[in-house]
């Protein structure tokens, strides 16, 4: 038994004490459920398995503190209407903000973080890590880290130029359709339902087969592969509200179908819209990662995260884990995005905490 196993329970089981002492029950229970299990995974992995636990709760707890420090930060800048909202959000979904933040810094200011232009080669291939270069080179002698923050901007700014034309698109029809009805509403309907009904994957790799993998191209398939999903739900949502009091009496005061929608169906209708922006975003993003992985979406020398994870995997059979960063990255902003929209959506179902 080295000094390392001795220490690491005592630190459990004081912690565990100090807890069960001052009366934090849920505390305790997780601090004294991690000593059992770091008992039995010493046990079977020794004292590897037991710093690779001490490891992942450091950075869990840093990630705790980082989101609640950024939490902090956010409720001093905001207005005290926003500031309440604010002191509601869990850490999960500080932490979400605190990454969305990142990438956003990350992506508008890729020329000033990257030391290295997105396609210049400075090494050879495949080059370890060393000063000049972070994460080593890739298969060209490209700078990785470089290519990675340069990523942010071209992966994220694709998906997000994407879903908000699918959500400007989903939402309009979606809008138009329940508060005019009638044919128009039916005929929309059937039209989602189609294009639901064809494999998302396989439209975008047809669109693109026969167009070519252009930017423009991408925006335009992923827009309307997502556009239906964005209306059906602006359609239920809408539809509950254009039922209401106060839109017949707009109607009875003579208002056109603009005003309607601007001025009484969109602001009612926002919180749900704006979560549903969120998801879609995610499953946008996945899909863009996933079309450049197969090597249809955003073409090179221009760095993209899915393209990335293609063009280093050979680095894994060698035990590099170079590779797993870009994918790293593409998931770290979905589960991200999805703590944030999480919240939102508890926010707009009308809870509240007792």
């Amino acid at each position: 038994m080295t000094w390392f196993v001795i220490g690491y329970y005592t630190v459990l089981l004081a912690a565990s004490c100090l807890a069960a002492y001052f009366n934090k029950r849920s505390l305790f229970l997780l601090l004294f459920s991690l000593t059992l299990v770091s008992f039995v995974l010493g046990i079977v992995g020794g004292t590897g398995a037991l710093k690779f636990v001490a490891i992942s709760a450091g950075v869990l707890a840093l990630a705790g503190m980082v989101a609640y420090g950024f939490r902090e930060f956010l409720i001093v800048l905001a207005s005290d209407d926003l500031a309440k909202e604010l002191r509601t959000a869990p850490m999960t979904a500080a932490f979400g903000m605190f990454v969305i933040f990142t990438y956003a810094v990350m992506g508008i200011f890729a020329p000033l973080i990257a030391p290295h232009g997105e396609a210049e080669i400075i090494a050879s291939a495949f080059a370890p890590a060393d000063e000049n270069m972070l994460l080593g080179a890739d298969q060209l002698g490209r700078d990785m880290f470089s290519r990675i923050v340069y990523g942010t901007r071209n992966s994220v700014g694709l998906a997000l130029t994407a879903t908000l034309m699918a959500f400007i698109l989903g939402a309009l029809a979606g809008l138009l359709a329940a508060t005019k009805g009638g044919w128009f509403d039916q005929f929309m309907g059937r039209l989602a339902d189609v294009i639901m009904s064809i494999p998302s994957l396989i439209f975008a790799l047809l669109m693109l087969s026969i167009f070519g993998p252009h930017v423009h191209v991408i925006i335009i398939a992923v827009a309307i592969i997502y556009a239906p999903r964005v209306f059906r739900l602006t359609r239920a949502v809408a539809g509950n509200i254009v039922v209401m009091d106060y839109i017949e009496a707009a109607k009875l005061r003579g208002e056109g179908t603009w005003y309607l929608i601007r001025k009484e169906i969109l602001p009612n209708s926002m919180a749900p819209l704006i979560a549903e922006f969120g998801l879609e975003f995610c499953f946008v993003f996945l899909l863009v990662a996933g079309l450049s992985f197969l090597g249809l979406g955003i073409q090179p020398p221009t760095a993209d995260w899915g393209s990335m994870v293609r063009e280093n995997a050979t680095l894994i059979s060698f035990g590099d884990i170079t590779p797993l960063i870009p994918a790293a990255a593409i998931a770290l902003l979905t589960v991200a995005v999805n703590f944030v929209v999480d919240w939102m959506l508890w926010r707009s179902a009308g809870l509240k905490e007792t």
